[in-house]
C-alpha cells in the first residue's frame, strides 16, 4: 500500500519537477551593440547557445572569452552553423541588412528567428522575409527594448479600457546623443552610420519605436499618410545619414507624432496619448501617469510605479522561447508580430521617401 502512494505521488509530482525543455539557439553576428543581452540569456536553463556565426574572429575571441565560452562555437558563415549546430531559432545581432539573409538561410531549414529592431533596411527586404517565414511556416519576431517596458503594456491596457477616451494624438520620443557620443561600439558604429546597412540613421534607429507602439495601440491600422523631415545636424559624427527625424502619422480619428534623436543630451524612451477625457504619460519603463481633465487646464492625476511585465513578456529571450515552443500566442498586432512589424517597415518607407521628396506620401489603400 505504501509503495503504491509513494509511486502516485511520484508520478503526480514528477511534471512540476522536470526540468524545462532548453531551446536551442544560434547567434547570426556579434556586431550589434545589444549583443550582450543573448549571452546574458544563455545562462539561463531554459535557453542555450550552440552555435556563433561570426567572420571576425578577434570580435568573436572577445566575446567567448568574456563569457566564458568556446571559441569552437564559433562558425565562418550562417549555414556552416546552421548545418553543424542545428538550432531550433536564430537571434540575429548583426546589421539590419543581414536581417534578410539571415531568414533565407533560416527559413528553408524550418528554424526560427528573431532580429533587433527594426525588422529590416527596407519595405522590399520585409515583405521577402515575411514570405519565406510563411512558406516556410516559421516564426519571425522583432525586438524592441519598450516591448518589455511594462508601462507600455499599462498604457496599451488603460486605452483600451477607455480610461482617457478615444486617441486623439500619440507622441512617441526616443533618442540620446548619438552613437558615436554615447561611445558605442566601432564594430557597432561602423554600420549603424551607414544609410546601405542600417537604411538610414535616426530615422530607423529611434523611428522605428513609435510607428511599432502607434500600430499597436491602434489595434494594426496602418496611416493615411506620413509626413517626414530629417536633418544632419551633427555631420562630423553623422556623415552619411540622417541625425534628427519627425514623423506624422494620419490616421481617420487620429495623429501620431514620432520624433527620432541622434543629438537629445538626455537619453529618453517615452511615450503620450491625448484621449478625449484625458492624457496617458509613459515616462520610463516603469513611470506612468494619467491625468483626467478638469475644466480648461486643470486634472486630476494618478501616478503609478510599475514593477516588470509578468513572464514571458519581461524579457524577448522568454517570448522567443514560449512562442516557438508553443507555449505563448502573439496576439493580432503585437510588438514582436510579423504582421506589426511589416506595417513599421511601410511607415519607415513612407518616411524616408517623404524626407528626401518634402512631399506628404499617401500609403495606398
Amino acid at each position: 500500500m505504501k509503495i503504491w502512494i509513494v509511486s502516485l505521488l511520484l508520478l503526480v509530482l514528477t511534471p512540476a519537477f522536470a526540468q524545462e525543455k532548453t531551446l536551442k539557439i544560434g547567434v547570426a553576428g556579434l556586431n550589434h551593440g545589444h549583443v550582450g543581452w543573448v549571452f546574458d540569456a544563455d545562462k539561463r536553463p531554459d535557453l542555450e547557445i550552440v552555435g556563433i556565426a561570426e567572420p571576425n574572429r578577434e570580435l568573436a575571441q572577445r566575446y567567448v572569452r568574456q563569457h566564458g565560452l568556446s571559441m569552437d562555437l564559433v562558425f565562418d558563415s550562417l549555414e556552416e552553423m546552421l548545418e553543424k549546430t542545428k538550432p531550433e531559432a536564430v537571434t540575429g545581432f548583426g546589421t539590419t541588412y543581414a536581417h534578410l539573409e539571415i531568414v533565407q538561410a533560416c527559413a528553408p531549414r524550418g528554424v526560427h528567428v528573431m532580429v533587433e529592431k527594426p525588422l529590416a533596411v527596407s519595405l522590399a527586404h520585409a515583405l521577402e522575409m515575411a514570405s519565406l517565414a510563411k512558406k516556410h511556416n516559421i516564426h519571425l519576431l522583432t525586438n524592441y527594448e519598450t516591448s518589455w517596458y511594462a508601462t507600455t503594456e499599462k498604457a496599451h491596457e488603460l486605452l483600451h479600457e477607455g480610461q482617457v477616451g478615444e486617441a486623439r494624438k500619440i507622441v512617441v520620443r526616443d533618442g540620446h546623443r548619438g552613437p558615436k557620443q554615447i561611445g558605442v561600439g566601432p564594430e557597432f558604429l561602423e554600420w549603424l552610420t551607414d544609410p546601405e546597412l542600417n537604411g538610414a540613421g535616426a530615422l530607423m534607429d529611434f523611428g522605428c519605436y513609435g510607428a511599432n507602439l502607434s500600430t499597436w495601440l491602434l489595434d494594426g491600422q496602418r496611416p493615411i499618410s506620413v509626413t517626414a523631415i530629417t536633418q544632419q545636424l551633427n555631420p562630423a559624427d553623422n556623415p552619411k545619414v540622417d541625425d534628427e527625424a519627425t514623423i506624422v502619422l494620419t490616421y481617420p480619428t487620429t495623429q501620431t507624432i514620432i520624433e527620432a534623436s541622434w543629438n537629445w543630451p538626455i537619453g529618453r524612451k517615452d511615450m503620450e496619448i491625448y484621449g478625449l477625457t484625458g492624457a496617458i504619460f509613459a515616462d520610463d519603463a516603469s513611470q506612468l501617469r494619467v491625468r483626467m481633465a478638469e475644466g480648461y487646464s486643470g486634472f486630476q492625476e494618478e501616478k503609478f510605479d510599475l514593477g516588470p511585465r509578468a513572464k514571458p513578456f519581461d524579457d524577448p529571450f522568454s517570448v522567443l522561447i514560449e512562442v516557438v515552443l508553443g507555449k505563448t500566442k502573439l496576439l493580432p498586432y503585437d510588438l514582436y508580430s510579423l504582421e506589426n512589424n511589416l506595417i513599421v517597415m511601410e511607415i519607415l518607407e513612407a518616411a524616408k521617401e517623404s524626407a528626401a521628396t518634402g512631399k506628404t506620401v499617401f500609403l495606398s489603400k
